[in-house]
């Protein structure tokens, strides 16, 4: 019997191959030496689909891929249970270090900025969203070099006029755009990124929810949430505005924490859950994948974990 089709989709347009490891101390000049390296595919879209497929729900993963890192990334990406769906470019893929400090408990991680993305290959990407059959488009993480700035505002008009759910995770110029376009379904703001955004530092919770449930009534979207580190979550809907505070757990890596995020809420939505139950998946799958080091994100017995506990 053939596999039904994958509700959801995410799109990388910047992936990563995301090395992680540890070392005793991190100093400059003499060379220092790391244990327990892992190599994990990565990227906002993809962690999404990574954890989604943990909890289940397999999904398609498109992404840019070039060079012979971007052969890596297909490589790591197979038995992950998602749907790999490579867009070739020209430029190479790029790697990212975490390093964890085993004497201070400090991460220090390294991103580069990533490839110079042609405009056939950005054009190419679009295209493929428009063939998708799932209801879900996960479109997450940073915009490469060469991509507009308004490719999330033109992604949203394109969900829109097929009746697809989008769910945006980004910063800066390309979330303001998106904004500006409206219509999507979600959208998932640190809080800082929803501050440089406002042009405001909020003193609140309350006034966190005011300002995303403003973007709601304008239409932007139909569920704002901005994450707040430790401090927990803020959902603003049609219906209200729902905080959620963070519950207190020993950390050993925020890579992906804002990935496991989204994925715990979509997971939560396609469950049937209602605006708070959602909230309450995303913050357990969030919460989660701090408690893994390096790029491992979140685990499905540790949501679940977590889940219990912040009923």
């Amino acid at each position: 019997m053939d596999s039904p089709l994958p509700r959801v989709a995410t799109l990388t347009l910047n992936p990563t191959i995301d090395a992680a490891s540890e070392a005793e101390a991190v100093f400059p000049t003499h060379k220092i030496r790391t244990t327990g390296e892992r190599y994990d595919p990565g990227g906002g879209g993809i962690n999404v689909a990574r954890v989604l497929a943990r909890l289940g729900e397999p999904a398609t993963a498109l992404y840019l891929a070039g060079g012979a890192t971007g052969a890596l990334l297909d490589e790591l990406l197979a038995g992950t249970g998602l749907i790999p769906r490579p867009i070739p470019i020209h430029d190479h893929t790029r790697m990212s270090l975490t390093v964890f400090e085993r004497s201070t408990g400090q991460e220090y991680r390294f991103v580069p900025e990533g490839p110079l993305i042609a405009a056939s290959e950005w054009q190419a990407a679009l295209a493929a969203c428009a063939t998708l059959s799932a209801e879900w488009l996960v479109a997450s993480g940073s915009l490469p070099r060469g991509v507009p700035d308004d490719f999330i505002a033109r992604l949203a008009g394109m969900a829109a006029s097929q009746g697809k759910k989008l769910v945006v995770d980004t910063s800066g110029p390309a979330l303001a755009a998106a904004l500006a376009a409206g219509g999507m379904f979600l959208v998932k703001p640190s809080r800082g990124e929803f501050e440089t955004l406002s042009g405001k530092a909020f003193a609140s919770a309350a006034e966190i929810g005011a300002a995303a449930q403003a973007l709601v009534h304008a239409g932007k979207a139909q569920f704002v949430a901005v994450t707040c580190g430790h401090e927990g979550a803020v959902l603003a809907h049609a219906g209200g505005v729902i905080v959620h505070p963070g519950i207190a757990v020993p950390v050993r890596s925020a890579t992906g924490a804002g990935d496991s995020f989204v994925a715990g809420m979509v997971h939560g939505f396609l469950s049937g859950a209602d605006a708070a139950g959602a909230l309450r998946w995303a913050m357990a799958a969030g919460t989660a994948a701090v408690l893994n080091p390096g790029t491992d994100l979140a685990h499905p017995e540790d949501i679940a974990r977590m889940y219990e506990q912040l009923a």
